[in-house]
């Protein structure tokens, strides 16, 4: 009999396609809508940038909400909220409509990823957490795969306003289901066997109060984990931002061409899913420490050569390839990235991951700005790739500080949190 979490999994795994397809629609649709509302890169950059800056603001917030209110109710207001800006993004008419409709868009979308980590915290046990990662990190992937297969036609045929209105309704058909059927612990819905009631007692107690940041601010365990999300997702944010751009401004792709781009995201969905898979294997085998390590360098260690190279190759397919690489890489180390969090947090997971998601926003915001105006500098779009390649070095180096076996606020063992 399919266990009642494996449900909550698939919800949460469509929850982040609708997620992905809503923000990749936007770079696909990019080198249409600069051209259209006459956006240069130091422009595009900001509008890539303010949707990060916002979404950092609400982050910590929305995921302290989700710990005391649970992940129903706020996950619904989220993607309703961001439903509604996805299709208002197709009735702007210049640039700086443009910049306050992604910053309403951040700010609503902010506490996704907190409060679907807070539904793993209270469904899943600690040893299925990985490949719970990998299986709604991957489904982000794909939604950015499947983003240039869908967008590209709707452009081709009705023009790219359109795709943004038709991808605000699926947020909104998901929000209803989700609230409907979902309930914030395992004991609260009817139906659970009384076995997997047993699995998931205790795993973790609704928190009340606020994470006692002093405590947090002086752990170098928990600097160690902002800091490899700064370093991955300076360049994470590039595929999510300035790639389509990219390929068609720096490597002359045409709009058809685009079709191509899915490759990086697909592959990224594969290495989601066996970053979270291997975890738990190598957590059995090596024990939590190495068993999440392992993978974050393992999956750096790939990215960063594969970006450097790509700044000396000439071919297209070969750039294509090295792209998916890197981005693979990054994608393989991304599921361990939220597990460490929820390792470390306990029963604030998700003020730990709204905390890590707001430093990640960091490097969103670094990233999508510094491209527009290394490009805008050098002339160039190549030079942009040596901070991404710097810093997945880096993040490589920064997870060898990352211990999860130590929690950020002790508690005895059989405590919640600790079965």
């Amino acid at each position: 009999m399919l266990k009642y979490r494996n449900r909550v999994l698939g919800f949460l795994f469509l929850l982040l396609v609708i997620t992905y397809l809503d923000r990749v629609c936007i770079s696909v649709a990019g080198p249409r809508m600069q051209e259209a509302l006459h956006i240069g890169p130091i422009g595009w950059g900001w509008v890539a940038g303010i949707f990060t800056l916002s979404y950092a603001v609400f982050e910590i917030p929305s995921g302290a909400l989700g710990d005391r209110i649970g992940p129903r109710r706020v996950l619904t207001r989220i993607v309703l909220w961001w439903s509604a800006f996805t299709s208002l993004t197709g009735l702007v008419t210049g640039l700086y409509p443009l910049l306050l409709t992604r910053f309403l868009f951040g700010m609503g979308e902010a506490g996704a990823y907190p409060n679907a980590s807070v539904a793993v915290a209270r469904w899943f046990p600690l040893h299925e957490r990985g490949r719970a990662f990998g299986v709604t990190l991957m489904a982000a992937q794909l939604g950015g795969a499947f983003a240039p297969l869908l967008v590209v036609p709707i452009q081709n045929h009705y023009g790219w306003r359109a795709s943004f209105y038709v991808f605000g309704v699926l947020g909104v058909a998901w929000s209803g289901a989700w609230y409907w059927w979902f309930r914030d612990s395992p004991a609260e819905k009817p139906g659970v066997s009384q076995a997997e009631l047993d699995e998931t007692r205790g795993l973790i107690s609704k928190a009340h109060h606020s994470l006692p940041w002093k405590i947090a601010l002086r752990s170098g365990n928990f600097w160690a984990a902002m800091g490899v999300a700064v370093c991955y997702v300076y360049t994470f944010y590039f595929f999510q931002s300035w790639f389509h751009t990219y390929l068609v401004k720096g490597r002359g792709y045409s709009e058809n061409g685009l079709l191509l781009s899915s490759l990086p995201f697909f592959v990224a969905a594969c290495t989601n899913l066996a970053g979270g898979l291997a975890s738990n294997a190598l957590v059995k085998k090596l024990g939590l420490k190495w068993g999440r390590r392992s993978i974050g360098l393992a999956g750096l260690g790939i990215a960063a050569p594969s970006m450097i190279a790509v700044m000396f190759t000439h071919q297209w397919l070969w750039v294509l390839f090295l792209l998916s690489l890197s981005y693979g890489g990054v994608a393989f180390q991304q599921p361990i990235v939220f597990a460490v969090c929820l390792d470390i947090g306990g029963e604030y997971a998700g003020q730990i991951v709204g905390a890590m998601n707001t430093a990640a926003q960091i490097g969103s915001l670094a990233s999508s700005l510094a491209f527009g105006y290394l490009v805008s500098h050098f002339g160039s779009y190549n030079e942009p790739f040596v901070p991404m390649a710097a810093l997945l070095l880096a993040g490589a180096c920064l997870w060898l500080k990352i211990d999860p076996t130590q929690r950020l606020i002790s508690a005895p063992v059989g405590s919640p949190g600790w079965n």
